[in-house]
């Protein structure tokens, strides 16, 4: 499995090619039923690599990962609409789904937690802009994909004016999820 990716310059740092050679060998094996573990696409978003010098180039792993958990939500997909239907499916996605828009039409206009005080975070305009979109996406008035999620920058603010990273990332974990599985 080694040398799936390109290796950047000794100079220059990316993902330890030891770690990202076993993930993806953990995952395949995982993806293909040949191991005990079972790997959701939680565990693909959460995955980390230590950066070393001449490592794999980070964007072409974290491409691949993507792409791999795309794969594992397109197969649960399969696997539940196998077992339950197609449309049970598509209830939890939208029980899901309503799940994520209740959170984005609180009353008082706070979408997420602030940062702790002189903490540092993400601007809240910039999350309530992507947030927007989302509601677009699910009033059916706006096309969102999950690499457009995905694919979302926030400038930076501390204290209140600025969200807690944490929650931020969680709740677009949960809608990259959903998108994908609608996808």
């Amino acid at each position: 499995m080694s040398g799936m990716f390109n290796s950047v310059p000794a100079l220059r740092t990316g993902y330890d090619k030891d770690e990202v050679d076993e993930f993806f060998e953990h995952a395949r094996q995982a993806y293909e039923g040949r191991t005990a573990d079972r790997l959701t696409s939680a565990d693909i978003q959460a995955s980390t690599f230590d950066l070393t010098r001449g490592g794999y180039n980070t964007h072409e792993v974290d491409a691949a990962l993507d792409r791999l958990e795309a794969a594992f939500i397109a197969r649960q997909r399969a696997e539940y609409a196998a077992a339950h239907g197609q449309q049970a499916w598509m209830n939890a996605l939208a029980e899901r789904a309503r799940s994520l828009y209740g959170r984005l039409g609180r009353p008082d206009g706070e979408k997420f937690a602030p940062a702790d005080r002189g903490s540092q975070g993400y601007d809240k305009d910039d999350v309530d802009d992507l947030c927007d979109r989302l509601i677009g996406y699910f009033d059916r008035q706006e096309p969102l994909t999950a690499g457009d999620i995905r694919s979302a920058t926030f400038g930076r603010a501390r204290g209140a004016d600025a969200y807690d990273e944490a929650s931020v990332d969680a709740f677009l974990s949960r809608a990259v999820e959903v998108l994908l599985g609608v996808e």
